[in-house]
């Protein structure tokens, strides 16, 4: 009876409140059997619901490929905190390189796998749902937004090489290869600094070199053109390699091959007037000047026109005179050029003319929706003032009354400082404080209370001069996946509360603050423990002082503490026992 009356109250309990048919109810009976009650609904259980909003949550994720493993990319990847999204990274390298330690690479210093670190312990580490690919990516579908990609794995048991993948959102971060400029023999004569391969195949090089030449059967003449290194081209990467050689020979190469030291010589070629254009003329002056007492010939206003299996043609450009010289061994280290597959994306969509991709300062690639380009295979389309200053002076003139009150100019001025930072470079180069003291500047007409629309119209028509495109290196590039990675955290926040700047040719704001790159300063390791420093403005140090700020800041910068206790540990072994010249 007491079973019967629990029952039924039950029942009409279920039958008040059906939401209580997604519970079981399990009681106990006699004989200790289980009986289970339902109101002929199906029954799911916590985890069952659980998992199926756990899946439609995951259904409307956005997908995100991210094309290399890079500075760009690895820096998005780590500074990547919203699961909004399904992030998958496809690259031919399964591993972040730090490359401004490859030159150290090439001649022992520190050993390759120092410098890297595998892409899924990087991903890991982040707690994010990413998958990586080892694969190339050889074409890019903006219409029907693929990707299609092709496995670096020589052996592929499943017979199939291809495949594609879809994306809501594409970050192309696929650097870029050495330039050549069509100079013929490069390609098949010449090594590259790029990757740790090429690092290797430089290290082996230069000890085929000196086994060579200390053979009994070669001649005093071939035993120099066999010793004779050349580096083409005079930025960072060159001289760094070339002073690397340099400590190499005289360090630990000379102890090994007596017979031969005297006979090794380092050649670096640059086209322009300088070597380290870049830099401060007191850095390029000192860079010389210690080149030249270490015996490095540096020959500027030289152009490498042809290159052979052993000799290098170079023409003068003051006289325009050819010549040929013997050599070793030629490092091609000249600058970048775009990859194939971005050349042919770049066909795609309309920049078949330009050298690199074209983006907006969010970094989007123009004329793609969804697409972003960041590192060495894009640069900036830093819009010009000129080109908006009548939509400029329509958006302030709220009065149309022909001038600007204070507070129309005030209204909108910060704006223009925001969305055209040529604007701010003026100024400084200019030394002016503020943008009032470009308008007096600019006409003797000058109010404190109004500004006159032909006088603002001066004032900026100059600030177009200051536009540059950003260097390629990776302290731009690991700047731009960070900032791409803080707009994707926050796409949702700010599609509701637009944080950009005014749309001078639209209504609103724009979703972000444009990237701006902060230059924090660039480093010239020189040999000898010496290396050059430069922070923006007049700052420069050079020497020993500055070698070792270079050793903090590089280990500081690596990625993992598993690198930094690797890399310290080749430096320290290479101080007490000197740089490995066995050829493996």
């Amino acid at each position: 009876m007491w079973g019967a009356s629990f029952y039924e109250r039950a029942s009409r309990l279920f039958q008040q409140y059906p939401s209580l048919s997604k519970l079981l109810v399990v009681a106990t009976v006699s004989g200790g059997s289980l009986a289970a009650f339902h109101e002929g609904r199906p029954f799911h259980s916590r985890t069952a619901y659980a998992e199926a909003a756990q899946s439609e949550g995951e259904s409307k994720k956005k997908k995100v490929v991210v094309l290399g493993t890079g500075w760009a990319g690895v820096s998005f990847l780590k500074n990547l905190k919203s699961s909004s999204y399904d992030v998958e990274v496809v690259s031919p390298h399964n591993y972040f390189l730090f490359t401004p330690l490859l030159p150290s690479i090439t001649c022992g210093t520190v050993e390759p796998r120092s410098i890297v670190e595998p892409i899924r312990s990087i991903t890991k580490k982040k707690g994010l749902d990413v998958q990586f690919r080892e694969a190339a990516c050889y074409k890019i579908d903006p219409q029907n937004k693929k990707v299609y990609c092709r496995t670096t794995q020589d052996n592929n048991s499943c017979g199939k090489n291809e495949f594609s993948v879809d994306y809501d959102y594409l970050i192309i971060a696929m650097g870029a290869k050495s330039n050549t400029f069509n100079t013929p023999g490069v390609e098949e004569h010449a090594h590259f600094l790029k990757a740790v391969e090429d690092a290797l195949k430089i290290r082996k090089s230069v000890i085929d070199c000196f086994e060579r030449a200390s053979l009994p059967c070669i001649s005093e003449e071939e035993r120099k053109k066999i010793l004779h290194f050349v580096v083409v081209g005079g930025g960072p990467a060159g001289v760094e390699f070339a002073a690397e050689l340099h400590d190499f020979v005289s360090e630990d190469l000379a102890k090994l091959y007596p017979s031969v030291k005297d006979d090794v010589s380092i050649t670096l070629l640059e086209a322009g007037d300088h070597i380290l254009n870049m830099f401060d003329r007191r850095i390029t002056k000192f860079a010389e000047e210690k080149f030249s007492r270490d015996g490095i010939d540096v020959k500027t206003g030289s152009q490498v026109v042809k290159v052979t299996a052993k000799e290098i043609s170079t023409k003068e450009r003051t006289t325009g005179h050819v010549s040929s010289t013997p050599y070793g061994m030629c490092l091609w280290a000249t600058g970048i050029g775009a990859r194939p597959e971005i050349i042919e994306f770049m066909k795609q969509i309309g920049q078949a003319n330009r050298r690199v991709l074209a983006t907006d300062e969010w970094l989007r690639v123009e004329g793609c929706d969804g697409v972003y380009a960041v590192g060495d295979c894009a640069t900036v389309n830093q819009r010009r003032i000129m080109e908006d200053i009548s939509h400029i002076i329509s958006k302030a003139d709220t009065g149309k009354s022909g001038t600007l009150s204070l507070e129309e100019f005030h209204g909108v001025i910060d704006d223009v400082m925001e969305r055209y930072p040529q604007l701010e470079l003026h100024l400084k180069s200019k030394q002016m404080s503020s943008i009032h003291d470009l308008l007096k500047n600019s006409s003797e007409k000058y109010s404190s209370t109004e500004v006159d629309i032909e006088t603002f119209k001066s004032a900026l028509s100059q600030a177009d001069s200051q536009m540059k495109n950003l260097p390629a290196t990776a302290q731009v590039a690991a700047q731009q996946g960070a900032y791409l990675a803080n707009c994707f955290n926050r796409m949702e926040e700010c599609e509701k509360y637009p944080e950009g700047p005014l749309r001078f040719r639209g209504e609103g704001r724009h979703r972000f603050h444009p990237f701006r790159y902060k230059h924090l300063g660039m480093f010239a390791p020189l040999g000898g423990e010496q290396t050059a420093f430069q922070l923006p403005g007049d700052w420069v140090s050079i020497g020993y002082s500055s070698q070792w700020l270079w050793y903090s800041v590089y280990v500081s910068k690596l990625v993992s503490w598993r690198t930094r206790v690797l890399v310290v540990s080749d430096w320290g072994r290479r101080f007490i026992f000197g740089r490995d010249s066995s050829r493996i």
